[in-house]
């Protein structure tokens, strides 16, 4: 996994981007994103290391999987559906780990982290696609 700075680095690459081109769902997936960044850092137990079911980081995930199924369920986007699958992935570790508690810790540390740089990527298509959809709008509305 990358190193917290680089993972906050992108973390606002993305939010800024989605936030100064995005429209509202672009903009609430960021916040869900910003918001389970921080929510995580508070709840995280560094002392567990993943060795048993996060509890904390397992609601904060859940919560995040609701706001990005919000944010799915409301839109006539596609893109939102494949972040709210990529965030139930991410839940799935942790059922995994509840389910087998000698999993290895680094093994669930790596399936609950690496899903959320899918997210990003799919959070900046979102985006881009939503700007240039935007731009061809308002070309064909002054044509």
């Amino acid at each position: 996994m990358l190193s917290p700075l680089a993972y906050y680095a992108i973390l606002f690459a993305v939010c800024a981007y989605a936030f100064l081109r995005g429209r509202a769902d672009e903009r609430l997936a960021a916040a869900t994103c910003i918001a389970a960044t921080f929510a995580t850092n508070i709840v995280y137990n560094p002392a567990g290391s993943f060795s048993g079911v996060e509890v904390g980081v397992l609601i904060v995930d859940a919560l995040a999987l609701l706001g990005f199924t919000f944010i799915a369920l409301r839109t006539d986007r596609f893109w939102p559906l494949w972040v709210a699958g990529l965030q139930l992935t991410t839940m799935v570790a942790h059922v995994l780990k509840a389910i087998q508690l000698d999993l290895l810790p680094h093994a669930y540390a790596a399936a609950a982290r690496f899903w959320v740089y899918p997210i990003f990527l799919i959070i900046v298509v979102g985006t881009w696609r939503s700007q240039h959809r935007a731009r061809d709008e308002a070309r064909a509305s002054t044509a």
